[in-house]
């Protein structure tokens, strides 16, 4: 049994936490260091990156998730631009994945569509929600790309961490949550 945090910041909290239960998985909704000590992996969920940059420095969150080297983490949209090492404009946050990230690359809320997506290391098309979102501008080479909309990168994995652009809280398709879950296990059993 894994316990995944979910950071409850902001964005997309219970539809993780439904998405991780439903897959077995025991969920801390992670607003405290307390909470951090207690899980095997995080979920960083989709809302809006500044907002929950502002909350982590708050909360005093930023610069020990800054500082977990071995913590596998899932970023949905925000939580993806939260991972990246450079973001276009910005000041980076937890600078985890060598890459950089264009937000709101996609257009607008009136500009959001949802899409059959080829995943690498996934069987089916992951259904695949895309608001206000972010897409990869750049990766270093040892940046595995697991998937792309007409040549736009759209989800990562580099080590232990995962990152899409995409929110797949959002729907019923339980892939993507199963791949995180799976990551997790395989680094418990190399931390053990």
């Amino acid at each position: 049994m894994v316990t995944i945090g979910v950071l409850g910041m902001q964005g997309a909290i219970r539809e993780h936490v439904r998405m991780l239960e439903t897959l077995g998985a025991q969920t801390v909704v992670v607003r405290s260091l307390e909470d951090l000590q207690a899980i095997d992996g995080l979920v960083l969920p989709g809302g809006e990156s500044t907002a929950m940059r502002r909350l982590l420095d708050r909360y005093g969150l930023l610069e020990p998730l800054r500082e977990m080297e071995k913590l596998p983490m899932f970023g949905t949209c925000a939580g993806m631009i939260l991972l990246a090492n450079e973001v276009e404009g910005y000041d980076a946050h937890l600078k985890k994945i060598p890459m950089t990230v264009k937000r709101n690359a996609f257009g607008r809320q009136v500009d959001s569509f949802e899409v059959d997506l080829p995943v690498k290391g996934i069987d089916e098309p992951v259904e695949a929600v895309f608001i206000r979102a972010p897409q990869v501008a750049r990766v270093e080479p040892e940046v595995d790309v697991l998937a792309e909309v007409e040549e736009a990168i759209v989800a990562v994995r580099y080590n232990q961490y995962l990152a899409c652009s995409f929110h797949p809280e959002l729907t019923d398709d339980l892939s993507l949550h199963r791949y995180f879950i799976e990551m997790v296990k395989a680094n418990q059993s190399q931390h053990v």
